[in-house]
């Protein structure tokens, strides 16, 4: 086990300490230069579609896809997850105050990624022998690419990253989170939530997107509610902690008397790969859900997936960031045993005494559960592209609720390690894929056109 796990750490370490910190962040630069700052230039017209189609109870989902809201809500439920409770509080123990600038600098790169995986998506959808909808990178490499040993190289990296390796990280962050409000052990934590996603996945696209549309918008309200309530009771610790953010990202020494041995290049690195696990903007991920969306042109499905990464790590991320910061919470926190969803739950109960734990698990089990349901999807997308049809379908569902429910079992380390390295290999077929289509997506771009203007054109 000490050589495994020695192995994974190695990889790990080749990964994360610069090759995918240059290639995430230098494919954003790129699109963000090719597209002319798209991020910018498309966001308002994002939000005015992402609240023109809002909607808790949308049309139902079936074989032919799903409504763009429900589309993005998937999204965004893959990508608001434990990413956005732990993953922070990770990324700050493990790479100070510092780490949470660069999941801004990662993210705003990344809001131009996800904007071409998303194009991409839609273009190259399509359907298959069940009259399935289905799409996302394989599709793209195969039909754009003409490459299908890459397609499927990216299709098995992705069952293992996400619908394995990456439910077990949500399920062990349940787990822990109820253990530590609550006494409840890990493994009934994981025995429970494993028969829930069972549940929900045993109805299919129409009960996902369902479950997506009405849980991500009141779980989301719920937490930023919670988390503003904390910052104004900690009001004046508010400029201090966006202080220490900024001086820590370039000066990260400095961060609590540096007893962490706090580095430029540690803070770039955990800021970046947790950033990923939490945007998911160039990771393959999301795709899957923007591709199946019903929307009059691919343009408006991208305008979408802009603000749900801004949604995802400028709001959500940032405010968990700010309540452990300004809560005091942390400098005695910094042990190799600290886990991330432990500093949080410390961080609001220092606010709301024991009922911040129970808040903060109460939260992390809608965060991470919806992640799973999402995540489950997106695995099988791949499983029907690389079985080419739906047979090896239920046994997919069976192995996924398996590694749910042992993803309790396992220290956090541990499956958080496992879910980097997969994370990141399956970073690396995608990001090829964009940058050798990006002459697809720049035409496509040159179309778009605001909500409005389509709309007087139409008229």
């Amino acid at each position: 086990m000490d050589l495994l796990s020695q192995a994974i750490t190695a990889v790990q370490s080749f990964l994360w300490d610069g090759l995918l910190i240059l290639l995430l962040c230098g494919t954003g630069l790129f699109f963000t230069i090719r597209l002319k700052g798209i991020q910018l230039r498309r966001f308002g017209s994002g939000l005015r579609e992402m609240f023109s189609g809002f909607s808790l109870k949308g049309e139902k989902a079936g074989k032919h896809g799903m409504s763009s809201f429900q589309a993005v809500t998937t999204a965004i439920a893959g990508q608001v997850g434990t990413g956005n409770l732990a993953g922070a509080a990770t990324a700050i123990l493990l790479g100070g105050p510092g780490a949470i600038f660069w999941m801004w600098f990662s993210a705003f790169l990344g809001m131009a990624t996800i904007y071409a995986e998303a194009l991409l998506a839609q273009k190259f959808r399509s359907m298959d022998k069940d009259g399935q909808a289905v799409g996302g990178p394989a599709y793209y490499i195969e039909k754009g690419l003409h490459c299908k040993w890459l397609a499927r190289v990216f299709a098995v990296l992705l069952v293992l990253a996400l619908g394995f390796m990456g439910n077990m990280v949500q399920s062990n962050s349940i787990a822990v989170a109820f253990e530590t409000s609550l006494g409840v052990p890990t493994w009934v934590g994981g025995l429970v939530v494993a028969l829930l996603a069972g549940v929900i996945l045993l109805g299919g696209i129409g009960r996902i997107a369902s479950f997506t549309e009405k849980v991500v918008p009141v779980m989301a309200c719920l937490y930023i509610a919670g988390g503003l309530v904390v910052l104004v009771i900690n009001w004046d610790q508010i400029l201090p902690a966006l202080g220490s953010i900024f001086r820590c990202a370039f000066q990260p020494s400095a961060a609590f008397g540096g007893v962490a041995g706090y580095t430029v290049l540690r803070a770039m690195k955990y800021g970046v790969a947790r950033g990923l696990f939490s945007n998911e903007a160039g990771m393959g991920s999301t795709p899957h859900a923007h591709a199946v969306a019903k929307t009059d042109h691919p343009s408006k499905q991208g305008h979408l997936a802009i603000v749900s990464v801004f949604f995802d790590t400028f709001v959500v991320l940032t405010l968990t960031a700010l309540v452990i910061l300004t809560s005091g919470v942390l400098p005695g926190m910094i042990t190799p045993e600290a886990q991330g969803i432990d500093v949080t739950q410390a961080a609001f109960s220092a606010s709301f005494g024991s009922l911040g734990s129970v808040f903060i698990a109460v939260c992390l089990l809608f965060f991470a559960f919806s992640t799973i349901i999402s995540w489950y999807y997106y695995g099988e997308t791949n499983v029907r592209y690389l079985f080419r049809s739906s047979k090896a379908v239920p046994v997919y569902k069976l192995l996924v609720v398996l590694f749910v429910f042992a993803g309790s079992l396992f220290q956090s380390a541990e499956v958080w390690a496992l879910s980097d390295v997969f994370n990141g290999l399956m970073v690396i077929p995608n990001v090829i894929a964009l940058l050798l289509l990006s002459p697809v997506v720049a035409a496509m771009c040159r179309e778009d056109k605001p909500l409005k203007k389509r709309r007087r054109n139409r008229d």
